[in-house]
């Protein structure tokens, strides 16, 4: 049987869950996106949490069909009880540029105590591109999460800030060659004296990864 809009639509009124979940996994084989949108509005409205994470995640790609009402429907999300729910929101907010909701994500990261959704404001503050995150990034830093952490070295890299640097600079020595990964790729983006002498010692890294990554963000200086 075929998926077309129509039996998406009824399959998401269906009062089984697997049913609506089937729906919204099928959304996207439809070929209109706009006529997608429109279903994944509706099963953003769904009672079960796990359908409506599924149909959030999409807006990342169809919320472009209608933007005012893409970031409505998103700063309601950043409210969802589910924080899976919470942490897509963010996601596609930083993807679609929306930057209007830049507030909403800074009032989530400083009263959410769920550490997941902290990961994905910070990590889609870089994409956003709002030079108000930088404060918000500083302090993400600070962190003891080793994830949250990394992300706000990245977000810091896509920012483009170059207050940035000094920040970032010390995390060179940090024993986690994860974040010492990221620092490379930040510190390639945002440049200057300093980045590119701490990119010349992490080009020495006793991690591979690492200091490949290094000599080839020199390579392209």
């Amino acid at each position: 049987m075929s998926t077309t809009p129509e039996s998406v639509k009824e399959l998401l009124s269906s009062e089984d869950l697997g049913s609506r979940l089937r729906a919204v996994n099928q959304i996207r084989q439809l070929e209109e996106p706009a006529v997608a949108f429109e279903l994944v509005k509706t099963a953003i409205a769904d009672p079960n949490a796990r359908v409506r994470y599924s149909a959030v995640s999409q807006l990342d790609t169809l919320g472009g069909q209608d933007l005012p009402t893409s970031l409505s429907l998103l700063r309601d999300c950043l409210n969802d009880p589910e924080p899976d729910v919470q942490a897509a929101a963010a996601d596609c907010l930083g993807a679609l540029k929306l930057t209007e909701a830049f507030e909403d994500l800074q009032q989530l990261y400083d009263t959410t105590p769920e550490w997941l959704v902290k990961f994905s404001i910070v990590a889609t503050l870089g994409e956003l591109g709002d030079p108000r995150a930088f404060e918000l990034l500083k302090q993400a830093l600070t962190t003891e999460n080793d994830l949250i952490q990394t992300a706000a070295i990245s977000s810091l890299g896509e920012l483009g800030d170059m207050q940035a640097v000094p920040l970032l600079v010390p995390y060179a020595a940090n024993p986690d060659w994860q974040i010492r990964y990221r620092l490379v790729q930040a510190l390639n983006r945002l440049g200057g004296p300093e980045a590119h002498s701490t990119l010349l010692a992490l080009a020495n890294d006793e991690v591979e990864a690492v200091s490949q990554e290094a000599k080839a963000s020199l390579a392209k200086k």
